[in-house]
């Protein structure tokens, strides 16, 4: 059942426009309040002031009463708005409004007093809209009993001695202040009633109790559940009324079909149609035809029945060979030794490739940061120097007096540099070596402090380097163990080992146990093992050497095993060095390098694909790394020639030094001759290092025996296979700032009192291959005597 509607009872305000015509019907269509039973009284309700416009009152004095009775039955309260006069004692209005019919709300149930009202329906709450206001007004006035003052008094003092009695204020939800219970008040005590816009207007719902909103749930969901079944009775009598008419036409196809089917079975055979004759011989024909294919279906299956027997024959031969062989046992048990050996071994390397990597890590970052520590050092030391130097320039063209103010960086950086140079003096005078220039040597010296933690740093790492197999058995840790198992499995059956391509396999198994030997092995240290003189490299080398005695297959792919292994672990790692931490200015480290890369890339290059991109990768590194260090670690200052001619003025020291530096950098570029492509190393060497820095160095320089011997000295560096052609007669194209140099250098020489030092000018035009300048230049200054040297070219 659905839940009954709310009653409100609102003021019916009255509108200007409205004629009394429109106030008869609306009080025509308002159902009567049927009256409650006789033993109830009703409570007037206050006085409501109607709007202050006079027109209004005056329509609303004329406008009949209204009264809405309950839609329901049970107990309720409700408001009748009626009409009546001010009584005649009743003091006049504020706004001269006396004697104006009023609205007055009248309570009809009053929960609070004694007395109920039962709203009960009756016929006369479904009047029809035709009665009368007249009748309406009588008819309430009957009912109604207005109370007078002593009874309305009497009712207040009550409500305000229970008022009084409480002492606490409640907290039930019931009790939320609403627009409900406000106009309960207002019923209650008249004075205190709010004038209209003054009353609250309530902008949520009034909360509902729990049971309000189950019967409203339990309501809902009753009506759809009553919509869905209406709407499965509806679908149910429309698919009932479908099948029908689907029966009904079936029905009607059937009679059709009955009716054809009678029609045909009714209709006579055509005699006018025509057939194709038929022979004896015809039907021969066809039935040889027939018998010819069954017999061939017939042989092939006879074939084929024929060659199953022969295989099951055959089969059940190899089963008794098989068990009568002790050989075949042997070989199954040795091939599934091999193949758990195998599996042994793989899931050991793949349990220790982690502390590999680790400590390959671990090293290779021990020795960047050497490596950046020395260039660092070097380009910090190069800078203070340099500027340190400008700071003397300037002091000098200004002539000041006094002591040049240096910063204690600068001063403390400079006394190191001056401490390393002096060691390196005094060593080399131990040493005998005498005949050394300032800048060729290689400033790499750690103080004792950063020498001990590096010492202690990689004792640590080798440390850990060495507890990496100390748990595992020889077998899976020793290289030359794991090749005998393989040879062993070549000797006894060489058919499956070549079958198998272990060959390919065996440098993919060794290269974990390959790199724990090569941790420790550092490229650019002088005086460093040697590949070939390592375990790994010899057990393959003997392995290679026994495969070649026991097999002469030409395409046997153990010959590659070496060649393999160098390329996918020793070449990668080459390759790292040279990137990270090579220095190309040190001579010790660029011969070690180009000694172990020499070995490599000739001794062991093959003409496979992926050797040759390891190649490449690792003479690009070489390459860039060099072109780095040109752009980076080259700087040689120019000075005035009045600076520079006092040999013993830091100016002239700090360009010599630097200059020299240069040509060791020229020198150690030059060592790659044979590894590198000689277009690579005369754009490097000549065209970026020699054209751009030294020559310019030497034009700046002072004519003399220092000249001839720097530009000796570069010759000598020279690759001698650059001028083997007996028949060049003019050097190559990068040498010609150079021979211009020499050239201009011997003009000046053979006017000046160094004329012996032309000479040497002639020797080294001749050796690089400028003939044709050498002899112009003898008939030019008629030095008739050097011809020999030329001729015995």
């Amino acid at each position: 059942m659905a839940h009954r509607p709310k009653r409100t009872f609102r003021q019916r305000r009255a509108d200007s426009s409205d004629s009394d015509s429109d106030s008869d019907s609306d009080s025509a269509e308002e159902p009567s309040a049927e009256p409650g039973a006789p033993g109830e009284q009703a409570v007037p309700g206050p006085e409501e002031e109607g709007p202050p416009h006079e027109g209004d009152r005056a329509e609303a004095a004329e406008r009949p009463l209204r009264a809405r009775g309950p839609r329901g039955r049970g107990r309720g309260r409700g408001r009748v708005w009626a009409t009546s006069r001010r009584a005649a004692g009743a003091a006049p209005r504020a706004d001269g409004g006396a004697g104006v019919p009023e609205c007055t709300t009248v309570d009809l149930s009053t929960d609070e007093e004694d007395g109920t009202y039962d709203a009960s329906e009756s016929k006369d709450d479904q009047s029809s809209p035709s009665d009368s206001s007249s009748s309406l007004e009588e008819e309430f006035s009957s009912i109604v009993n207005i109370p007078d003052a002593a009874f309305i008094q009497a009712a207040r003092r009550k409500r305000e001695l229970a008022r009084a009695q409480e002492d606490y204020i409640s907290l039930d939800v019931k009790h939320i202040s609403t627009i409900a219970d406000t106009k309960k008040d207002s019923d209650e005590d008249p004075e205190s009633e709010p004038d209209d816009h003054e009353k609250r207007i309530p902008f949520t719902l009034k909360p509902q109790t729990l049971k309000q909103r189950m019967a409203e749930e339990i309501t809902t969901r009753n009506e759809e559940s009553s919509e869905e079944s209406q709407e499965d009775e509806k679908q149910a009598i429309w698919e009932e009324q479908q099948m029908r008419k689907a029966v009904k036409i079936t029905k009607g196809r059937n009679i059709d079909l009955s009716h054809s089917s009678e029609f045909q079975t009714v209709k006579k055979f055509d005699t006018s149609i025509s057939f194709p004759p038929v022979n004896l011989e015809i039907i021969k024909k066809q039935i040889n035809r027939r018998l010819t294919l069954l017999q061939d279906t017939h042989r092939s299956h006879q074939r084929e029945y024929e060659k199953y027997v022969e295989d099951v024959k055959s089969s059940k031969n190899a089963i008794q060979n098989l068990e009568n062989s002790s050989d075949q046992a042997l070989n199954f048990k040795f091939y599934k030794s091999m193949k758990i050996y195998v599996d042994n071994l793989i899931d050991c390397l793949n349990e220790k490739i982690i502390n590999i990597q680790e400590i390959e890590s671990s090293m290779h970052a021990l020795l960047l940061k050497q490596a950046m520590t020395f260039m660092k050092r070097r380009q910090d030391e190069l800078k203070h120097e340099s500027t340190y130097l400008q700071q003397l320039s300037r002091k000098a063209e200004t002539s000041t007096n006094g002591s040049l103010a240096i910063d204690e960086k600068t001063q403390c950086i400079l006394e190191g540099i001056e401490s390393r140079r002096a060691q390196r003096r005094q060593a080399r005078a131990l040493s005998g070596n005498c005949d050394h220039q300032e800048g060729t040597s290689s400033d790499d010296e750690l103080s004792s402090a950063d020498m001990a933690d590096f010492q202690k740093s990689q004792g640590d790492i080798l440390q850990d380097h060495k507890k990496i197999f100390e748990d595992v058995n020889d077998d899976f840790s020793n290289i030359q163990n794991i090749l005998l198992k393989f040879q062993q499995w070549r000797e006894k059956f060489p058919d499956s080992y070549y079958e198998a391509f272990i060959g390919l396999c065996i440098p993919k198994l060794l290269n974990p146990l390959i790199r724990v030997q090569l941790i420790n092995w550092n490229p650019l240290k002088f005086n460093s093992i040697g590949l070939k003189q390592m375990p790994w490299f010899t057990s393959i080398e003997n392995f290679i050497d026994n495969s070649m005695q026991d097999s002469k297959k030409e395409d046997n792919s153990d010959k590659k095993i070496l060649s393999a292994v160098i390329n996918k672990t020793v070449i990668p790692r080459l390759t790292d060095f040279v990137e990270f931490i090579w220095d190309p200015l040190s001579t010790s480290q660029t011969t070690s390098l180009v000694d172990h890369c020499r070995m490599i890339l000739e001794e062991h290059s093959t003409c496979e694909n992926e050797i040759s991109k390891g190649r490449q990768d690792l003479v690009k590194s070489i390459v860039s790394r060099m072109k780095k260090a040109i752009e980076d670690d080259v700087y040689i200052p120019l000075y005035p020639k009045s600076t520079v001619e006092n040999k013993t003025s830091p100016h002239s020291k700090f360009q010599e030094r630097q200059f020299w530096s240069a040509v060791k950098l020229f020198r150690n570029i030059l060592l790659w001759t044979g590894l590198l492509p000689d277009d690579t190393l005369k754009e490097l060497a000549l065209g970026k290092l020699l054209n751009r820095y030294l020559i310019i160095a030497l034009l700046n320089a002072v004519p003399g025996p220092d000249i001839v011997k720097k530009c000796n000295q570069i010759t000598a560096y020279l690759p001698e296979k650059w001028f083997e052609n007996s028949t060049m007669r003019t050097s190559i194209s990068q040498l010609e700032n150079f021979i211009q140099f020499l050239l201009q250098s011997a003009h000046k020489l053979s006017r000046s009192e160094f004329r012996d030092e032309v000479k040497e000018i002639i020797l080294i035009l001749v050796k690089i291959r400028a003939l044709n300048q050498a002899e112009s230049f003898i008939e030019e200054y008629h030095l008739d005597h050097l011809k020999p040297v030329i001729n015995q070219v």
